[in-house]
């Protein structure tokens, strides 16, 4: 194999593919990187199983061929060659870089024993513009489980309708739910995206609104960016039926502003962060929402102005799960929704736009 191309180009997509190549991994294969030469192009590719990166970029390639470089090492180096041309030249199981005047060194695995990639070709689609999709994800996949007891829980469910997408993640503790516009759904279809592949997926996506193609095929879904495809196993298995979790009447809905909601939160968690269940608590009266909270290091008390439609409520929640959603949710004011000390709140942007909910569940109070 020999090409050459531009430092800065290498450098981004070592970049990409590094996210997909295996850390904690029993195959020292999936460590490394794959490089494949083809006239005018070279395409990384790397895979731990779970999440396939494929990104390409234009090169003179003069003798075509693959090779495996090591992943994490290789990265490293390339990031301190941006503003060089770099030659790539295989030969006798080591890959040599020249760049000015200089070079290196390094030694390769074999391609017979990297594993084969999936196919995703007689898949289902659906399109979505990468702003709306990398919300989409933003707004969700921090509340997936972390607990290998429910695997299904690690991932983020997909529903596909004719005219929508719905997102949705929890974990025992508290439910995230999205909706975003899509266009040309060839089927109604389901599927349960792993969290940290769907977290992967949002860091490549910008905010433009250039649409993309999502497909779904059994045990994949892979998202074609142009340069750069992403491929994801989905998780088997039932998914929690969430509808039948979310409440629709309320006794008590407050309205509190976003920003010194969240403040007062975060400072609230600084009072009480020897404590791992953050816990807060909140006075709610017609036009006051009093924030309390203490440990050992200290005590917190605050106010905030509130419009509040129904009875007076005291209740206590994990501090984490409200500064979470507030990072998010992207809106000057949201909607808390109650019932008893002991049911579950649920949270919607305010003024009716319902493109996002959450419920949390709420902790007991002495």
């Amino acid at each position: 194999m020999k090409a050459i191309c531009d430092g800065n180009d290498l450098a981004e997509a070592v970049g990409k593919a590094i996210k997909a190549v295996g850390t904690r991994t029993t195959n020292p294969v999936l460590e490394n990187i794959k490089i494949d030469a083809a006239p005018g192009t070279l395409t990384l590719t790397a895979t731990d199983n779970e999440l396939t990166i494929e990104t390409s970029i234009v090169a003179d390639v003069s003798d075509e061929g693959s090779i495996l470089v090591p992943g994490k090492l290789f990265g490293d180096f390339t990031r301190k060659l941006t503003g060089e041309r770099i030659e790539l030249d295989f030969a006798s199981g080591k890959l040599s870089l020249r760049y000015g005047d200089s070079s290196s060194e390094f030694s390769c695995a074999s391609v017979d024993d990297y594993p084969d990639l999936p196919s995703v070709t007689d898949a289902q689609s659906f399109g979505i513009t990468r702003k709306n999709l990398k919300d989409l994800i933003a707004k969700v996949a921090f509340s997936v489980c972390q607990d290998d007891a429910r695997p299904i829980l690690k991932g983020v469910l997909l529903e596909i309708e004719e005219s929508g997408v719905t997102a949705v993640a929890l974990d025992g503790y508290r439910l995230a739910k999205c909706v975003k516009p899509i266009s040309a759904p060839t089927a109604l279809m389901q599927a349960v995206v792993p969290g940290r592949c769907m977290n992967e997926i949002m860091r490549m996506l910008d905010d433009s609104d250039d649409e993309i193609k999502v497909y779904i095929q059994r045990n994949w879904l892979k998202i074609d960016l142009g340069h750069t495809v992403l491929t994801s196993v989905l998780l088997s298995g039932d998914f929690v039926p969430y509808r039948n979790i979310i409440r629709t009447a309320f006794e008590t809905v407050v309205t509190v502003p976003c920003e010194q909601f969240s403040d007062s939160l975060e400072r609230a968690m600084l009072l009480s962060r020897d404590d791992k269940s953050n816990p807060v608590r909140f006075d709610i009266t017609e036009r006051m929402l009093r924030i309390t909270s203490g440990s050992g290091m200290g005590n917190l008390d605050e106010k905030l102005p509130v419009i509040t439609v129904g009875p007076d409520l005291v209740i206590a929640f994990n501090a984490k799960y409200f500064t979470e959603l507030l990072r998010v949710c992207g809106t000057d004011s949201i909607t808390v929704k109650f019932n008893s000390p002991a049911d579950p709140c649920v949270v919607e942007p305010a003024g009716g736009q319902e493109e996002f909910l959450y419920l949390i569940l709420p902790v007991r109070i002495g």
